[in-house]
């Protein structure tokens, strides 16, 4: 039984993103499988989600400048009823291959992440896409409950964290399988003006860390409050105020519309 699963608290992904990931599972994944979201609220989930409560934590999770840490939520010796291996997924990806390789790749016991692009001269994961069998990590739930703001304030990341504390240490996805979207499929300068962001052949998913959305991917944006011509953004390049960044990163700062994003992310 392949399992995958993901977390949603709050209100800032929601139904409309835990539905299009379901989608985007289920027809990229070879039965029989379990798709399980951990949530504060299962309203307006579609019914073929199997919703459970946010796994219980004895501690506070740190507000930081950087990082995002209720993740640590799925470290501990108990994951709702879940036993094995489990394949988390965030929720703002797009996938765009099949996801059999992800749970046949390595040792049922691995740990395994997805490659991080943005520290190549550090062997980082990213808990983008990761697996890991239920409770071996709980040794980082429990050195991270000792001290929350201090790990966090070290280690900044999450997913370096979890990248040099892992239990046995951590393996990595074949390269190509995930993909970042700002550094892999958005054009270089100029070509980003005339061509719509790529798909790479080998991408099984596609992430999107940072500000970027598939929204954005899908409307032609860099961004909430983006222009999303090429008129409107160059128009932008004098206009010091509302520009970010000189001259050179406004430039690179623009993608055309992606329709292959639309094509994948939907329910």
């Amino acid at each position: 039984m392949k399992q995958v699963i993901c977390i949603n608290w709050g209100t800032k992904y929601g139904p409309p993103y835990i539905n299009r990931l379901y989608g985007m599972v289920a027809r990229n994944i070879t039965p029989p499988f379990r798709f399980v979201c951990f949530c504060d609220d299962s309203t307006g989930i579609r019914p073929e989600v199997e919703t459970q409560p946010l796994p219980e934590i004895d501690y506070e999770i740190p507000q930081t400048k950087t990082g995002i840490w209720p993740k640590s939520r799925l470290w501990g010796a108990r994951l709702g009823d879940l036993s094995g291996p489990v394949l988390f997924l965030d929720l703002d990806m797009v996938v765009t291959g099949s996801l059999d390789g992800f749970f046949d790749y390595g040792d049922p016991e691995d740990v395994i992440l997805s490659r991080n692009p943005s520290n190549p001269l550090e062997r980082l994961g990213q808990t983008s896409v990761f697996r890991f069998p239920v409770g071996k990590l709980l040794p980082l739930q429990e050195k991270f409950r000792a001290d929350p703001l201090g790990v966090a304030e070290s280690y900044r990341y999450e997913q370096r964290f979890v990248t040099r504390n892992a239990p046995g240490g951590v393996k990595l996805f074949p390269r190509g399988w995930v993909v970042h979207f700002r550094r892999h499929c958005r054009r270089i300068t100029p070509l980003n003006y005339l061509l719509p962001p790529k798909l790479p052949a080998r991408a099984k998913i596609v992430i999107f860390p940072g500000h970027l959305t598939p929204g954005d991917a899908i409307a032609g944006r860099y961004g909430p409050r983006r222009a999303d011509s090429v008129a409107g953004h160059l128009k932008l390049l004098f206009d010091r105020r509302r520009r970010r960044g000189g001259p050179i990163t406004h430039l690179r700062h623009f993608i055309r519309p992606a329709p292959w994003v639309a094509d994948h992310w939907r329910e």
